[in-house]
């Protein structure tokens, strides 16, 4: 997430108001995880206790399979981290944890644990891959499909004005289960939301990325209960889900940032410190302490604290809320949200605990780096030395957009033009498994794709037929179907409404009807390509052949033992007729192909004479 989510909101940051004991709390205000599980393969649970005054209480727990091991005590009074061993004996059932005091005038507390069955059904947790076509979207720019939560009372930000970028609009999670069947028929497999949990701050809440509640989905997109039937229906018509984590911050009107446990529960500094947004000393052999120290602990930006990862009881609960999540609901991936800035030793420990519990569970991160091999040393298995393997399977692929974006707009030479895209992905080496990438052309952080080829019809077929058959896994922001369009500079345009999505627009993107001509070709060229996708395997896991570009032409191979498919961009201003003799390593035996979103027979002849700023993909017959 870029610096400019949030760089409008102008709060002062004083390191003196976050203390711990600051505010009236309940006797029992919360235990978290509010609830667990049987069956888990890691049998540790550590449940995080507050209330006023809670140390001075004995804690008894009587279960069957629950073992009370250990009660920790820290700065702050108010809290206590209680380790409980859930062994394999534990039946599903509830239980109550005591909470005694040695004050005759205070009552004994006490909290209702239930521990639930782990759920085994093979369509939860099961992960995203390169089969997949990834559809992003923010909720509370989608659709509404219910008014009745479009303003909560009691939450900080009450105004609803969908003329400003920066004001909640609405969107809610049923709005977007209304339009299941648009994604479906659209050819996407998994739907990527950004974070639903909740974001009680005064300003620009709607975007997710300072959560005030890691256990609760934000009451104005709905409900946890709601968020979990969402998962169900998406998982009843075949899409998979991915939800957005965001482990490096929170948001600092989080309830725990009123009262934190201690003083390192966030990383500390002496006045306001911010990040530098620079990923390289992460990597570099030559660093010095303190550039290291502010990529890592600096804060994002005032309003959004950063988690100490490296303090164990931080560790242990951000783990355990994603294990939460991931079981409670049923998702099938995560998108770790600015992944660069957190602890990656942490980072390495916790995407074992996920997987581990969920071997089938997809996790990418966010690197908005500046090379392959910058990406590549976020990724498991490097081929750089950093003492550790930092487990993460895959990256948001930015040098591969970037490869893409050159080939479409830069002038063709011996580095530029479609020859960048090629170099990029002839670097794939440097990666355990390159398809495990995030591929993308944009996001809600940047300049929308059909501005960014100067709202050219003709390039953006040729952008879109190399993301969807190339490798990797193709992720495509809202909206891009239908042309939507603008720069992330000024006024956040790029987060704009997707028209149908709210009662009373007087457009309907949704319905062919309601597109225009050139709206509805784009649309049509998405869905041909996606389908034909999602129902090839040769485009999904196939083998990749590529080509030294010549004359600015780009051609490249997908191939299994059952299908070959040629692809051949040519994104410059004329016609090329391309020598087939040189692809006769994969085209011999072939006579004829299918142009796939044309549906058009092709012979292939000895030449191939291709138009100008087109893109062909081709069933070899």
């Amino acid at each position: 997430m870029k610096r400019k989510i949030v760089f409008f909101i102008a709060f002062v940051f004083i390191i003196s108001q976050v203390h711990v004991g600051a505010q009236s709390i309940a006797a029992l205000d919360r235990v978290e995880p509010m609830n667990w599980f049987t069956g888990m393969k890691n049998q540790q649970l550590q449940l995080l206790v507050h209330g006023n005054n809670i140390a001075s209480r004995a804690i008894s727990i009587n279960y069957p399979g629950v073992q009370l091991v250990k009660v920790n005590k820290v700065e702050n009074p108010n809290y206590l981290f209680i380790d409980l061993n859930i062994n394999a004996s534990a039946k599903p059932g509830k239980f109550d944890i005591s909470f005694s005091s040695n004050q005759k005038k205070e009552k004994k507390l006490t909290y209702a644990y239930e521990l639930k069955e782990k759920n085994t059904s093979t369509n939860r947790a099961q992960g995203v891959t390169n089969k997949d076509f990834i559809y992003l979207l923010m909720p509370d720019r989608f659709s509404n499909g219910d008014k009745t939560n479009d303003i909560v009372k009691g939450m900080k930000e009450t105004t609803l004005n969908r003329d400003s970028m920066y004001y909640r609009h609405g969107g809610d999670i049923e709005g977007v289960m209304n339009h299941l069947d648009y994604l479906k028929d659209l050819g996407v497999t998994a739907i990527w939301m950004t974070p639903e949990i909740e974001n009680d701050q005064p300003q620009a809440s709607y975007h997710g990325y300072a959560g005030t509640d890691f256990y609760k989905i934000d009451p104005r997109y709905g409900t946890n209960e709601l968020y979990k039937s969402y998962v169900e229906k998406c998982h009843s018509i075949g899409l998979k889900v991915i939800k957005d984590v965001v482990p490096n911050h929170c948001g600092n009107e989080h309830w725990f940032m009123k009262d934190m446990p201690m003083k390192d529960w966030v990383h500390p500094w002496p006045k306001y410190t911010q990040t530098t947004y620079k990923d390289q000393p992460a990597m570099d052999p030559y660093r010095s302490d303190i550039d290291w120290k502010l990529q890592v602990d600096g804060w994002f930006v005032p309003t959004m604290p950063d988690m100490n990862e490296s303090n164990p009881y931080v560790a242990t609960y951000l783990t355990q809320n994603y294990l939460w999540w991931i079981e409670y609901a049923g998702v099938d991936g995560f998108r770790i949200d600015t992944y660069p800035y957190n602890d990656l030793k942490f980072m390495a420990s916790w995407m074992t605990a996920v997987k581990t519990e969920y071997p089938n569970f997809s996790i990418f991160g966010e690197a908005l780096v500046n090379s392959v091999v910058s990406q590549a040393f976020y990724c498991e298995g490097n081929m750089i030395n950093q003492g550790f393997d930092t487990k993460l399977p895959g990256v948001t692929d930015v040098a591969v957009k970037e490869g893409i974006y050159e080939t479409l707009n830069g002038k063709f030479g011996w580095t530029s033009g479609a020859s960048k895209l090629y170099s990029v992905l002839s670097e794939d080496f440097v990666y355990k498994d390159p398809t495990r990438n995030l591929l993308f052309m944009d996001n809600h952080d940047m300049s929308r794709y059909y501005s960014m080829v100067g709202e050219d019809l003709a390039k953006y077929k040729i952008g879109l037929s190399i993301l969807l058959t190339t490798r990797g896994i193709p992720q495509m922001y809202y909206g891009t179907e239908i042309l939507m369009k603008n720069f992330s500079n000024p006024d956040g345009l790029v987060r704009f409404d997707f028209k149908g999505g709210w009662e009373g627009d007087k457009e309907n993107k949704f319905t062919a009807e309601g597109r225009t001509a050139q709206e509805n070709d784009a649309f049509n060229f998405v869905r041909t390509l996606a389908n034909y996708r999602k129902n090839n395997e040769v485009l999904q896991t196939g083998k990749l052949m590529q080509y030294v570009p010549e004359d600015g032409v780009y051609v490249y191979f997908r191939y299994n033992d059952q299908k070959t498919v040629m692809v051949i961009a040519n994104p410059e201003e004329k016609e090329h007729t391309i020598t087939t003799a040189r692809f006769e390593q994969r085209t011999k035996g072939f006579t004829q192909a299918t142009n796939i979103v044309s549906g058009d027979n092709i012979t292939i002849a000895e030449k191939i004479t291709i138009p100008a700023k087109t893109s062909w993909v081709l069933e070899l017959k």
